[in-house]
């Protein structure tokens, strides 16, 4: 079986009902435990789970330091960057920094496709949030949606690295190809979801056919973004194949090989066993 890491998956959301209709809540003690034990039956041994406003941080970290080989990232999403507050949030970032479990800081970026939060306040909130992360040397997670003219800019004046000196990654890539080798100069890696399987979803298989394997991740997105066969439905963890036999087809590997260089590339970017 296959050692397979989920860069970026949410175990603090659930849906009910079999749909992504509606809205997510927190799960259960034994929703996640029933995630983390049918994600290990598929060969996902890593997991992250990325943070995205102050009611669901502490959940992350919770899951996380319950469960060996998952890890959290703390961080506010633009779309709720309308309430980040500076001195708050950073201070709980810290606070939450004492588990040994909190590699990253995530998820945070920009989102000019839904525009939940204004753009300026959206860019202030990140460039703050990028700033902690370089002082406190813990790599990023990062959103784009129809941002990346001020997404890139914003990572070279706050937080630029190189292809050999990693500061975070672009997760659910779905940019072109250009976009993602700009990203890759200055220290990104770039991550795939089961947005791959997508039968409309060229551009992704496109970029992820030129983009070089050894600057790639793979990852969930959980619950969202369940791939072909499953569009529509909650996705978990125990997904990941799918994704990875995918991106074997597209990059004409095996899906061992994609399994190993992106499990070492989770290792390498989040400093982890």
């Amino acid at each position: 079986m296959d050692d397979l890491a989920d860069s970026h998956g949410h175990l603090t959301m659930v849906f009910d009902g079999g749909t992504t209709a509606g809205r997510p809540r927190p799960p259960t003690a034994a929703e996640v435990a029933g995630l983390v034990a049918r994600a290990r039956d598929a060969g996902v041994t890593r997991m992250l789970v990325p943070g995205t406003c102050r009611g669901d941080l502490r959940l992350a970290v919770e899951i996380a330091d319950a469960y060996e080989g998952v890890y959290a990232a703390v961080g506010i999403h633009p779309h709720e960057a309308k309430d980040f507050d500076e001195d708050e949030d950073l201070r709980l970032f810290e606070e939450l920094r004492a588990s040994a479990k909190v590699v990253a800081v995530g998820e945070i970026g920009l989102d000019f496709h839904y525009d939940h939060s204004p753009r300026d306040v959206q860019k202030k909130a990140l460039a703050a949030q990028l700033r902690f992360a370089k002082e406190k040397g813990l790599p990023v997670l990062l959103h784009n949606r129809n941002s990346e003219a001020d997404l890139l800019p914003i990572l070279e004046a706050e937080y630029p690295g190189t292809a050999g000196e990693l500061r975070g990654v672009l997760h659910s890539f779905c940019a072109d190809v250009e976009t993602g080798r700009r990203a890759i100069a200055l220290g990104y890696l770039v991550s795939y979801s089961g947005m791959i399987t997508f039968r409309a979803a060229e551009n992704v298989r496109e970029s992820a056919a030129a983009l070089p394997l050894d600057s790639m991740l793979i990852e969930t997105d959980a619950p969202y973004l369940a791939p072909a066969p499953f569009r529509g439905k909650p996705n978990e963890p125990s997904l990941l194949p799918k994704t990875a036999a995918r991106m074997a087809e597209v990059k004409s590997l095996s899906v061992a090989e994609v399994a190993a260089v992106t499990t070492a590339n989770f290792r390498r970017l989040f400093g982890t066993s």
